[in-house]
């Protein structure tokens, strides 16, 4: 069993729980680090966490880590490398850098350089050379590079894992897969219970319905990347059988779809419809419900829960001050009706979050994309919240 280097990249703030993820699946010497997790292992290891890691955005194959001074040493460490022993020349490529406290001018300067040197190794041995495709390459290259190492990375998932192929519409503002599935986990939302089932949980602004699918996923056991394929899968190096067998064994398990306690609404019906038509074509129909619902009109489904939802915030002119008179009715409404209840929502807006009028128990940073946003926690207890006098029911853009 040879042992690679990988890193697998995640977003900002679940590095820890992608560790532990990964530790689960067979990682080994697993180290978190700003931006994603290293770890060893084999290449089944790392088509397992291609394939059930909820958490990574990609996992990144490390071929080579040297020092450099000049651009031409970029070149010949590129250079170098023995490309034809993982792919031909007849699938396309697409290089990709970046650089931290990196002394050399110019990173497309960089890019064009090792997209040289990867053409120039395969022409000088079969005369041909692999062509460029900047939007659905067969093989993707990534170089970091700091102020003194370049480290050189061959790609092993293809479209970002975020990319669950299950979304088949989908809002403005898209939640990305894999940070919905972060915030259920750091929400301690109980996807396994004793009675078989899960804990109750409410997306009370469900949007295209993306925290529901990856709850009903996570509740099912359903691999996260069941519906899609992986560039590991084009490598000549990767063991076909041994993953085959892998799958067959894996499929042989598949998962009974069965009703859950997993509920969405939201208030608009063409927004509703945009989750529903997701939902069915991840084959979840029976898992979720959905019902059309103003958020200050819903109501527990279950004596106590939890609460996961990511609340629309201002980005277009007009909206900031709706949802200033809004928000507040937002903190009346859970302290109201949801005793008992444990509510995440995810902020980009902390002035904003402040108007909700209740104290949050717990902030943790996350990204979504680059947009820095903050998951409050807010543990409902009885009692009664100060509510403003609100001047009519304001307009609530949906959001994911």
């Amino acid at each position: 069993m040879t042992m690679h280097d990988f890193f697998a990249t995640s977003p900002r703030g679940l590095e820890a729980l992608l560790a532990e993820e990964l530790t689960a699946l067979g990682g080994e010497q697993v180290k978190a680090v700003a931006g994603g997790v290293h770890f060893k292992g084999d290449w089944l290891c790392a088509a397992r966490a291609n394939r059930c890691s909820r958490l990574a955005s990609r996992i990144l194959w490390r071929l080579r880590q040297t020092p450099y001074r000049t651009e031409q040493d970029v070149y010949r460490a590129a250079q170098a490398l023995p490309w034809g022993q993982w792919f031909d020349p007849s699938q396309t490529i697409k290089v990709s850098v970046s650089a931290q406290k990196c002394p050399l001018p110019s990173l497309d300067f960089l890019t064009l350089r090792i997209k040289d040197a990867i053409c120039d190794h395969f022409r000088e041995r079969t005369g041909s050379r692999p062509s460029v495709n900047t939007e659905a390459p067969d093989q993707r290259i990534y170089a970091f590079l700091d102020a003194r190492v370049l480290t050189l990375y061959l790609d092993t998932s293809g479209e970002p894992l975020f990319k669950r192929g299950l979304r088949q519409v989908q809002g403005e503002a898209p939640l990305r897969e894999n940070l919905a599935a972060g915030m259920l986990m750091l929400s301690g939302w109980q996807a396994h219970t004793e009675d078989g089932l899960c804990q109750p949980l409410l997306d009370p602004m469900c949007g295209s319905g993306t925290i529901l699918m990856e709850a009903a996923q996570m509740a099912l056991g359903i691999d996260a990347g069941s519906g899609r394929r992986f560039a590991f899968e084009r490598n000549r190096s990767f063991p076909q059988a041994e993953w085959q067998a892998w799958l067959a064994e894996r499929e042989q398990q598949a998962p009974v779809r069965r009703r859950l306690p997993i509920y969405g609404s939201d208030k608009y019906g063409d927004v509703l419809k945009r989750a529903q038509a997701n939902i069915e074509a991840a084959g979840l129909g029976e898992a979720i419900e959905l019902k059309q619902c103003d958020l200050l009109d819903c109501r527990p489904p279950a004596s106590d829960g939890v609460i996961v939802s990511n609340p629309p915030y201002g980005v277009r002119l007009g909206e900031l001050e709706a949802l200033k008179a809004w928000y507040p009715q937002l903190g009346h409404w859970l302290k109201q009706h949801f005793s008992g209840w444990r509510a995440y929502l995810l902020s980009a807006d902390p002035e904003l979050a402040k108007t909700i009028r209740l104290s949050a128990s717990k902030r943790t940073v996350l990204f979504n994309g680059a947009l820095e946003c903050r998951l409050l926690e807010f543990k409902m207890v009885a009692g009664s919240n100060r509510r403003p006098d609100p001047q009519g029911a304001p307009h609530v853009p949906d959001a994911d």
